[in-house]
């Protein structure tokens, strides 16, 4: 058995005891010497869990992305300012810094991700750091850095302190031979992409640390998100962004994939209403780790049928950029997320129409907008 540096003689005993098999519940922690190194879930060094009646202490990682300051938002809301801590690599807008507890958290960090839980004493974790599909394909590298070392660093703290993880997956998670029309919660999954394949990963890491080692793990596989308050960040799905930008300020959109390519959406609200509802569910409520959760399912053409309600002289041109319409022809095409629903009583707010209503009422009154027949 190898030296194993700065552990008490309890500690060691206990680690001498598991390797023999007496049963001790273990969690993986790093060390000097070892990593990663497995010790007693009774440590004096873990975090205690919060009573029921306290509110959790919530670190954001990836915060400055298109879902985490609105996470942030909501969860202050809850859980108060104070208890909510964003993080991120960048630096912060203004209105964004002032708006609560914001901290530099570097996930490839592990030294300093573990001061941040211990010094803050975190409880609930919500992992958002990644590159997503288009980015990551012009960047496998950093994408498996990232999404997969990241997550380990990730996994490693979250259970070595008894955290509640939250890691969102996506449909990117599925590849061409997964069902498509619907996909369900379990079925073949071979994406073709390195972000698809970093979130099976992540998927099953997850559940691997919720079966091995306790740790509260929850997940859900997102649709692609719409949102007013940010700009495309790379994905598959941001055209259904960008058309609304483009509508306001140009007239004009040109579309990277087909008019009939049909995919899951979400509006953000609803996104990040699942995120919540997932996360305070009871967990003997829970039949999975891993959850689709749906709202609508559209083609670029229905969705610009839709916004030219709003802005009827909008031109929507289609130029195919090869790369992301092969993503799009290997992610599903509609969600089963039957399970969610009945689990933890999932349900979506937005439509296609309220979608687009609310889309354009978030980006304000403009010339080119006509009111809705």
């Amino acid at each position: 058995m190898p030296v194993v540096r700065n552990l008490g003689r309890a500690a060691s005993q206990l680690l001498q005891s598991s390797a023999c098999g007496c049963g001790v519940s273990l969690v993986p922690v790093r060390a000097i010497g070892v990593s990663p190194r497995q010790v007693a879930s009774d440590a004096s060094f873990h975090s205690l869990t919060f009573s029921e009646s306290d509110h959790p202490r919530v670190l954001i990682t990836g915060g400055l992305g298109q879902l985490g300051v609105g996470l942030a938002k909501l969860l202050r809301k809850r859980f108060g300012k104070n208890n909510v801590i964003l993080s991120d690599i960048r630096k912060p807008a203004d209105n964004v810094f002032y708006s609560g507890p914001f901290i530099f958290a570097d996930i490839l960090d592990y030294k300093n991700l573990r001061e941040i839980v211990v010094n803050n004493r975190i409880t609930w974790l919500f992992h958002y750091s990644a590159l997503l599909s288009a980015v990551g394909e012009a960047n496998v590298p950093l994408a498996r850095a990232v999404n997969i070392t990241g997550l380990h660093n990730i996994l490693d703290i979250a259970a070595e302190h008894n955290l509640r993880l939250f890691v969102p997956s996506t449909i990117g998670a599925f590849g061409p031979t997964s069902p498509r029309d619907p996909t369900p919660d379990l079925c073949i999954q071979r994406p073709r992409t390195i972000y698809g394949v970093s979130k099976v990963h992540a998927e099953l890491m997850g559940e691997y640390y919720h079966c091995r080692y306790g740790l509260d793990f929850r997940c859900l596989r997102y649709p692609g998100i719409i949102s007013a308050d940010s700009q495309p960040g790379g994905g598959t799905t941001d055209y259904a962004v960008q058309i609304f930008h483009d509508a306001m300020k140009t007239g004009k959109f040109k579309c990277y994939l087909r008019p009939d390519t049909r995919l899951p959406m979400m509006y953000i609200d609803d996104c990040l209403k699942a995120t919540l509802e997932v996360m305070e569910a009871p967990a003997e409520a829970l039949t999975m780790r891993t959850y689709n959760i749906s709202a609508m399912s559209f083609t670029p053409e229905e969705l610009a049928q839709e916004v030219q309600k709003y802005v009827p002289e909008l031109q929507v041109t289609y130029n195919v950029d090869q790369v992301r319409q092969a993503i799009a022809d290997s992610w599903p095409m509609n969600f089963d997320d039957s399970n969610a629903r009945r689990d933890w009583n999932w349900k979506h707010d937005y439509d296609l129409p309220e979608l687009v209503t609310t889309m354009f009422s978030y980006l304000g009154s403009d010339s080119r907008i006509a009111q809705a027949n």
